[in-house]
């Protein structure tokens, strides 16, 4: 008998939906047919202004990090993310009850933390109910919105995020330390140095730098590569812009003294994969998903960026096993990369082998396993009205 998975999410930053896509890829590939996939971005369908945080969101974190800091430092914490969820549900009673009925599921998965509980309390309302899965998304710094412990599982990424979850109630037997799920097809894609090199185009010898600015073209890239650039160095600069088409106009107008490669917006399954496997080094801001699949590509990390928050812990994280370093000033950077060039093949190797420490390849076939089985579990009889 088909099961059917519901994936609750919502497009505030690209790992809420890259982690359930993930985990669905991973089980189409393990189970096919016999598995069905639905999912409902839940803020999309809540009253004001919360029905408009996936535009406000990037737009905050990126023109406000104090601004950002406050808010999310205001709703973290037991009591104050209980507040916060109860106003939610509060507010949008009806709306959740209809996402609920209108998205019948063997099995629900949330990756997003504000809506969690919230939907969760609407499921709680019907005769019998789905298991209900959490799936943490924020690598170390997490927030206490993740934390229901009512849900029938929750699994997190490091340790850190599950001494958290034991401290705001969750018990031992009700998470699971995985990692972040990364795309199976990301991690079927990796090749060899060389072979990427070939593919693209790129000098088989020299080594290589990688500024990723995100989906968006986020961050101060142009002026980390000029600066980069105004120096003399064997090494091939290689930068992907994302969807900001100005980034890339710009970098491709520009007079070159290095070898450089400019890429536009790339897919994260096929592309991304192998242009981490040509490069020596990754220049990134502090992404979850990002700090994860340069791990596994065993890049090590020049951290330029974080999001005050949530994205704390993820440079801690980089720091405590010697896979990268957090350089917020563009010239730091490029001192970095001149440093670590300098170090010669065998050093970068020990920093490629820091980065391959941290990394969790195997955790979403684990989430994958793990959600099929809660599928195939009888529904939930209703024990109390929410």
């Amino acid at each position: 008998m088909t099961k059917r998975v519901l994936f609750l999410f919502s497009d505030t930053g690209g790992g809420h939906r890259s982690a359930f896509q993930a985990i669905q890829d991973a089980m189409t590939i393990m189970y096919g047919d016999a598995v069905e996939f639905d999912a409902v971005d839940v803020l999309r369908e809540l009253k004001w202004p919360l029905n408009k945080q996936p535009e406000l969101y990037p737009l905050v974190v990126n023109t406000s990090k104090l601004l950002w800091a406050l808010m999310y430092h205001s709703f973290d914490g037991k009591h104050r993310a209980r507040l916060a969820r109860q106003f939610i549900y509060r507010n949008n009673r009806k709306i959740l009850r209809r996402v609920v009925r209108d998205h019948p599921a063997d099995v629900v998965v949330c990756t997003h933390s504000v809506i969690a509980n919230p939907t969760f309390r609407a499921f709680l309302t019907l005769d019998e109910r789905p298991p209900f899965l959490t799936v943490v998304t924020d690598l170390v710094t997490t927030p206490s919105f993740w934390y229901d412990p009512r849900v029938d599982y929750c699994f997190v990424p490091t340790e850190t995020a599950y001494r958290r979850g034991l401290r705001l109630g969750m018990s031992s037997s009700q998470m699971q330390i995985t990692g972040l799920p990364v795309n199976p097809h990301f991690i079927k894609s990796m090749t060899s140095k060389a072979e990427a090199r070939k593919d693209f185009g790129f000098d088989p010898k020299l080594p290589a730098v990688l500024f990723v600015a995100g989906g968006e073209g986020m961050g101060t890239i142009y002026k980390m590569v000029k600066a980069l650039d105004a120096r003399r160095l064997n090494v091939q600069i290689v930068v992907v812009c994302g969807r900001n088409e100005d980034l890339k106009i710009k970098l491709e107008s520009r007079i070159w003294t290095n070898a450089r490669h400019i890429f536009g917006f790339v897919t994260n399954h096929h592309e991304m994969p192998r242009l981490m496997a040509a490069s020596d080094i990754i220049v990134t801001k502090a992404g979850p998903s990002t700090i994860s699949e340069a791990a596994i590509a065993g890049l090590p990390m020049i951290i330029s960026d974080r999001i005050p928050g949530q994205e704390t812990g993820n440079v801690k994280l980089v720091l405590e096993n010697a896979a990268g370093v957090y350089l917020p000033k563009p010239e730091k950077v490029v001192s970095q990369i001149i440093d670590w060039l300098g170090e010669g093949p065998e050093m970068l190797a020990r920093r490629s082998a820091n980065a391959r420490r941290i990394a969790r390849p195997n955790a979403v076939w684990e989430i994958a396993e793990a959600v099929w089985d809660f599928a195939n579990k009888p529904n939930i009889a209703r024990t109390q009205v929410s």
